[in-house]
């Protein structure tokens, strides 16, 4: 009897912490869906295919492409800043395969690049004998850089949305060119580490700094928590950024 009382006393407190972990599991998706970003209504216009762009939900992303031509390298791939919907960086993929290029938006778990680093493996797996430049907005540009320290001989270069290469995404010893992008009016970019953090870069590094552009709009996503307003429209920065990349794409393998 002691014996059938102690396992049913077991069997409830079992119960109870298999409850506790559920409510708290889904109280941090709950938490998580709450300050988590989502596109904004021209975000979600653009994930439309046309005669232009076809657009793709594959396994580990979206693919972007130019319907009815080939496309031209680099090919490009897209880590999403943190708690940022990936479809939010439509309007970029689009206007990018606009110009000819394939381009790849990472879907990461839980929209934090940290859990997704190698994303990019499944995308190269793809087209292995083309080239690829890879880049990031804010967190997603972090972790593009630490894929890229382990993975350079796969890239031509890495690009930067108000982000930078932490010491664990070091590319000083790479032959790899970057392209860093800031804008002025930005209030969540950390400045400290993003001055401290510039011997990380290659010695190819371009940098530029858009008049009036805030962190949020290298995304279409709205207003992001701690930002400033910015002096300047989405679309005006999306051109300045879209221009930043093709300068760039010019001076690669020269």
């Amino acid at each position: 009897m002691k014996t059938a009382k102690r396992m049913s006393r077991w069997k409830k407190i079992l119960i109870w912490i298999s409850v506790v972990a559920v409510v708290l599991v889904a109280g941090g998706f709950i938490f998580l869906a709450s300050v988590t970003y989502s596109p904004s209504g021209q975000a979600e216009a653009a994930m439309q295919s046309d005669a232009k762009v076809l657009v793709t939900k594959i396994k580990q992303g979206y693919r972007f492409e130019p319907q009815g031509a080939e496309a031209v390298e680099p090919n490009i791939i897209f880590y999403p800043g943190g708690l940022v919907e990936p479809e939010s960086y439509s309007p970029l993929a689009r206007t990018m395969a606009e110009h000819g290029h394939r381009v790849y938006i990472a879907k990461m778990p839980l929209n934090l690049a940290i859990f997704g680093l190698n994303k990019a493996d499944s995308f190269i797996a793809e087209h292995p004998d083309e080239a690829f430049v890879i880049g990031g907005h804010s967190l997603g540009g972090a972790f593009a850089s630490r894929y890229a320290a382990d993975n350079s001989g796969k890239l031509e270069g890495i690009f930067y949305f108000a982000a930078y290469a932490d010491d664990g995404g070091s590319l000083s010893t790479t032959g790899l060119s970057a392209l860093q992008i800031t804008g002025t009016s930005d209030g969540v970019l950390n400045k400290e580490e993003w001055e401290k953090t510039k011997t990380n870069l290659p010695a190819d590094t371009t940098f530029v700094s858009i008049e009036g552009g805030n962190h949020g709009q290298f995304g279409s996503y709205g207003m992001q928590k701690g930002d400033n307003v910015p002096e300047i429209t989405e679309d005006e920065q999306l051109k300045d950024v879209v221009q930043a990349l093709d300068d760039w794409f010019s001076t690669l393998n020269k």
